[in-house]
């Protein structure tokens, strides 16, 4: 059986319209922000109303299995201590002076439902965005818990209920919801199936990706958690390998690189391959030891002769930091949408 990518597939109509309920999924991301924002808005406010009678906790713990992504925007900015708990239970110090947040946005999992009953028995304040009726709503329940209806399962919109909410409470960094979701909607219109190749950025970063190995880097903590995101949705897209991690991580795949040689007959040499492809996810961060990597980075792809590709955000709807992330996660995952659309099997 072969698999090959047929770009010819990314600007054919009937293709497109074949694949239209996995793009418009992705062209709604915005839309489902603004709706999530807008049913959750008074439980919000009452949260926070309640939140500014009690004292500041002592931490604050995000449990759940997405709690990384709420590390990687709270960590910077979070004036009391803060821990990320991805795995069963929570930390044995949690008690009633600490705060518990969790996405749970498909609202199920015996693991999130564990953990938030576990909160609850320990007196701790719990904030948890869930479905209304569901089996971690339902282990919500309790003199302290607040359960922030959410009604999709998009993670990218349940975190920005969450981080909106702490924004509000004073524990997390300025969340403007409606830049999040103009930024959803300016990567959807710049990647959409009905501009063709030619001025279609995910389109044509999807024709850079097959048949490759794809290394992906983010220089900032949401660049680097973007660059993981993307990577899913790439291995999800082609069933092949896409590696994201830190610069002193991938520097070793770029190093083990053949080097490239434009004389090379793949086929009468008996050496094709799936080469890897650097791709940079720019968040506009110039942090001193941020470039240094980027540098090492793209020069050691140079050396090998290895493609380098660049996703970066519109600075001028993008300023703050969750806006970015969101806009370099959706570029990915468009690119992979394509990449998946154009593969065709024997």
């Amino acid at each position: 059986m072969t698999t090959w990518f047929e770009e010819s597939r990314l600007d054919d109509p009937s293709v497109l319209t074949a694949a239209d309920p996995l793009l418009r999924g992705l062209a709604e991301s915005g839309a489902r922000v603004r709706r999530e924002v807008a049913d959750v808005e008074v439980p919000l406010t009452q949260a926070a109303h309640r939140a500014a009678d009690t004292n500041r906790p002592r931490a604050v713990v995000a449990a759940g299995p997405d709690s990384r992504l709420l590390r990687a925007v709270l960590e910077p900015w979070c004036p009391v201590p803060f821990v990320a708990w991805a795995g069963p239970g929570l930390p044995g110090w949690v008690g009633s002076l600490d705060l518990v947040v969790m996405l749970a946005p498909d609202g199920s999992g015996e693991g999130a439902s564990f953990a938030v009953a576990e909160a609850v028995r320990r007196g701790a304040q719990v904030v948890v965005a869930c479905p209304p009726r569901s089996s971690v709503a339902e282990h919500a329940a309790g003199r302290w818990s607040t359960v922030l209806p959410v009604h999709t399962t998009d993670q990218l919109a349940a975190a920005v209920v969450v981080l909106d909410y702490l924004d509000r409470v004073h524990l997390g960094p300025r969340v403007d919801t409606e830049e999040v979701a103009d930024a959803l909607d300016g990567v959807a219109a710049a990647c959409s199936p009905h501009r063709d190749l030619a001025v279609n950025p995910a389109k044509m970063l999807s024709i850079a990706l097959a048949d490759t190995t794809p290394v992906l880097w983010g220089g900032s903590v949401l660049a680097a958690r973007a660059a993981r995101r993307v990577a899913e949705s790439i291995r999800r897209a082609s069933g092949t390998s896409a590696i994201a991690g830190d610069a002193e991580h991938l520097l070793p795949v770029l190093e083990a690189a053949r080097p490239h040689n434009l004389f090379d007959d793949p086929v009468a040499d008996g050496t094709a391959e799936r080469r890897p492809l650097l791709l940079v996810l720019d968040d506009g961060t110039e942090e001193p030891y941020v470039r240094e990597q980027r540098s090492r980075l793209q020069a050691e792809a140079a050396s090998r002769g290895v493609r380098v590709e660049t996703v970066t955000c519109d600075d001028a709807a993008t300023s703050t930091e969750l806006a970015r992330y969101a806009s370099l996660v959706l570029h990915g995952r468009y690119a992979a949408a394509y990449l998946q659309i154009g593969l065709v099997t024997d």
